[in-house]
């Protein structure tokens, strides 16, 4: 009767599957990839193309917001009347014309020994301005490669 008593208690047969494993692996992964997909991006060194690039014709004269080598701003409202202004000033008169006119063309012309940060904070002013595109101006090259 021993026997009979032991066959009589068999265990079932689960068939569920453990997940506990699975989780564990999974938090383990997601931390692992939290931590590494930061310092993916970090450096990327870009080489920009250089062309020729074609001029664009407008109606109107645009609106040319100059940055000198310095950080200090110009704005031509009118083709060659550069007159020289502080922040405040830039932005108000932007957004007068923007105001006016929301499709004025803005243009960004910066000098190339100057800061990037220069041309960044003029661009950011214009936004905050209400300017929703602007362009960068540039000289044509000289020596007529691609």
């Amino acid at each position: 009767m021993s026997v009979r008593a032991r066959r009589g208690k068999r265990r079932k047969l689960k068939n569920e599957i453990n997940v506990v494993p699975y989780i564990d692996v999974m938090l383990v992964l997601l931390i692992i990839f939290m931590v590494t997909a930061p310092l993916m991006n970090l450096g990327v060194d870009v080489q920009l193309p250089e062309s020729n690039a074609k001029s664009i014709t407008e109606q109107k004269d645009p609106v040319v917001v100059s940055v000198d080598r310095d950080g200090n701003y110009f704005l031509a409202i009118e083709t060659g009347n550069n007159q020289a202004v502080d922040v405040d000033t830039l932005g108000a008169r932007v957004r007068a014309l923007v105001a006016n006119n929301p499709d004025v063309a803005v243009y960004v012309a910066a000098d190339g020994a100057g800061s990037y940060q220069n041309v960044m904070d003029a661009m950011v002013l214009l936004q905050n301005a209400g300017v929703e595109r602007v362009g960068l101006m540039s000289q044509p090259r000289q020596d007529g490669t691609r």
